[in-house]
């Protein structure tokens, strides 16, 4: 709809707003990637990312970690593709609103080559209604706000729907014209906009420097910025543009992949964080609805304006994750060892973590007791009734239609209740439970070794040789990838891996998966064990996961064609890679190499598959910070391309991720890349 069409909200409030001062240098940085422009900017009560895109239809949003709080403009489709460039650099800026109160955000010129420029639609709220219009193209009506169109400039602004400070957009013309609601463009076939974007929300306090990384932390500028721009003395943020607040597992997998680097109060802020948010019976928060989505929220429910925090816990293995990272710190880094007493001592919520801490124990162990007593398919942890997502693969097919995931039950279930054992011999707990809980707790490791003997076999997939030779040919083919390397690599062996998930009824997703990463890393498998992770890390795609491009987070070769259909290169969690699944394959490759029971044969398989990983990694580097990326094969060549620049994805990647960042504490090893061979 034209802007001039925009619906009121009756709340809108145009700014008169004053500059409080020249806008001065900041730490800032920019990165291009696929077809958005990013450019970051973190300095005193500024924090926003301004992400710019190019292609048919293009979109200008900022986003503002204060309050997971946004503005963004959606523009009418242009002809031909149109490319944005920055004019002047991002600059940060205070202002009061009309009623005197601070709201912090940047200003910037921005460039783009198209005749005419209409605006679609303005939305200034939370990110999680930015996001949720990106990809359904709907908003709450309440929070929609006409343009104020003056002159040269168009303006939207708006208090939250508390009446709290809220939001500011405004665009003048620098070079173009503004007539009739469009923007058109000057003598040189472009329109230059000077763009400022405000947000009324509390700021986070910043983290950086020495304060977040230690002098074990690798020199990787660009993971370092991104890093930076997503720690905070509350929490880490999961990423940006469209997850800048807290998420449970993304926090717990970061925090531990990065121990090694992280401060001990950096550490520490990451699990406090995750405490603070556990329900009343010890489940690990997915996601935090924060800000005007908390408002939206509360009015659903309740009728009321409360800005209070919603968090949700659709998610089943943020549950199984605490215990083991827990452990990481408390016990097994000599840092956390010595601050451990006084962090589970600390308040929280009128007790201490030490309690939260129990909390979340006295759940898993409530979840995972029916295996226990009878160690079946039915009695493992599934997803939550009605609820189709459940673990990291959080896309509505990312488990192929499964209900009890692989790495939760396998993996996480035991690694949990392992952690939580060792936690309580350790005496740590003591003041923390009940005698009630005696029992329990010494049933523990008991329920640990349960569940790692007979969870993992109910996953287990063999293909007989004759079938998986026929079913790589068949799918190379329908991809145009070339078979030979992948046909090599199984001989004349069936293939065994584990499969993605089991579905309602017990039967194995098969799907290979990165998901054994979490093994290398949280468990000690046998040798047999870890040679077939090794092997289905390392083999040639479609045959394993390995592709010069990266490693895929999933490979439906041996699946049915409906299954298959789920996992191209456009799904979100498809046959693409994932920058984190490889960092953690990585540091879990290292963690079993450096076992001193392993047999010489195991070793040189798990060799292999980390020097395959990390030439694959060495080959990325420029997307290693990024969420996720895709590929084509053209010329006889794998190639990168963006998540979300082709019309079939199904989203589009963050330009910095918090677990993405994880590579500054994994040191490649000496001979990175060498004694891989197809």
């Amino acid at each position: 709809m034209r802007a001039r069409q925009i619906f009121t909200s009756g709340l809108c409030v145009l700014c008169c707003c004053l500059l409080s001062g020249a806008a001065v240098a900041s730490d800032s940085f920019s990165r291009s990637e696929g077809l958005n422009l990013n450019s970051f900017v973190r300095q005193g009560d500024v924090a926003a990312h301004v992400v710019l895109r190019s292609g048919t239809q293009p979109r200008l949003i900022v986003a503002f970690p204060a309050g997971n709080s946004g503005v963004g403009l959606w523009f009418d489709a242009v002809t031909p593709a149109a490319t944005w460039t920055l004019a002047s650099p991002v600059r940060p800026l205070s202002e009061k609103d009309a009623k005197g109160r601070a709201l912090h955000g940047v200003t910037f010129e921005a460039r783009l080559h198209a005749a005419t420029l209409v605006p679609k639609q303005a939305l200034l709220s939370s990110i999680r209604v930015l996001r949720d219009y990106q990809g359904a193209g709907t908003a709450p009506r309440e929070v929609l706000t006409a343009a104020q169109v003056h002159g040269d400039s168009m303006a939207w602004a708006r208090d939250r729907l508390d009446g709290a400070p809220g939001y500011a957009l405004r665009l003048k013309i620098v070079d173009g014209a503004l007539r009739d609601g469009r923007f058109v463009a000057g003598a040189d076939g472009a329109i230059t906009l000077a763009v400022t974007a405000l947000t009324g929300e509390t700021p986070l306090t910043p983290v950086a420097g020495s304060a977040l990384l230690n002098d074990r932390a690798l020199p990787d500028a660009g993971a370092r910025e991104a890093l930076e721009f997503l720690s905070y003395r509350e929490k880490f943020l999961a990423g940006s543009w469209r997850f800048d607040t807290y998420f449970g597992r993304d926090t717990l997998m970061s925090v531990r992949l990065l121990m090694p680097a992280l401060q001990p109060r950096a550490v520490e802020t990451g699990l406090r964080s995750v405490l603070e948010r556990l329900s009343a019976d010890g489940q690990v928060a997915h996601e935090e609805d924060i800000g005007e989505f908390a408002i939206l929220d509360h009015r659903k429910k309740d009728g009321t304006l409360s800005a209070a925090p919603v968090y949700d816990y659709k998610m089943i293995d943020g549950d199984y994750l605490l215990a083991p990272v827990a452990q990481a710190w408390l016990l097994d880094d000599p840092r956390g060892t010595a601050r451990a007493t006084a962090f589970l001592a600390g308040p929280l919520d009128g007790a201490h973590a030490g309690d939260a801490m129990m909390r979340n124990i006295r759940y898993v162990a409530a979840q995972t007791a029916a295996f226990v007593r009878a160690p079946t398919w039915q009695h493992l942890v599934g997803l939550k009734p009605g609820v189709p997502v459940g673990d990291w693969r959080d896309s509505n097919d990312g488990l192929g239609g499964g209900r009890y995931p692989y790495d939760v039950n396998a993996i996480l279930v035991p690694a949990a209740l392992q952690a939580a054992s060792a936690l309580y011999r350790s005496g740590l707990l003591a003041a923390y439970a009940t005698p009630a809980d005696r029992a329990m707790l010494d049933g523990l490791a008991h329920a640990a070794a349960v569940w790692r003997d007979k969870a993992p076999a109910l996953f287990a997939v063999t293909v007989p040789h004759a079938v998986a030779e026929q079913a790589i040919g068949a799918y190379a083919r329908s991809l145009g990838v070339p078979a030979a390397p992948a046909l090599k690599a199984i001989g004349n062996a069936p293939v065994h891996f584990q499969a993605l998930s089991l579905a309602a009824d017990g039967i194995p997703i098969k799907v290979q998966n990165s998901d054994d990463g979490f093994a290398l890393l949280f468990a000690r498998p046998g040798a047999r064990q870890l040679e077939r992770m090794a092997a289905t890390l390392a083999a040639p795609f479609p045959a394993g996961l390995m592709t010069p491009v990266g490693m895929l987070v999933a490979n439906p070769v041996f699946a049915s064609k409906g299954e298959q259909a789920r996992f191209d290169q456009g799904a979100y969690h498809g046959t693409v890679v994932w920058s984190w699944q490889q960092a953690l394959a990585a540091a879990g490759l290292a963690r079993q190499i450096a076992r001193s029971d392993l047999p010489a044969a195991t070793r040189v398989r798990l060799r292999h598959a980390q020097a395959c990983l990390w030439r694959a990694i060495d080959a990325t580097r420029a997307m290693q910070s990024s969420e996720l990326w895709s590929w084509r094969y053209i010329g006889g060549h794998y190639q990168v391309t963006a998540f979300g620049a082709n019309g079939g994805d199904v989203d589009e990647s963050n330009a910095a991720q918090l677990w993405s960042t994880v590579f500054l504490a994994i040191p490649p090893p000496r001979d990175a890349g060498r004694g891989c061979s197809d």
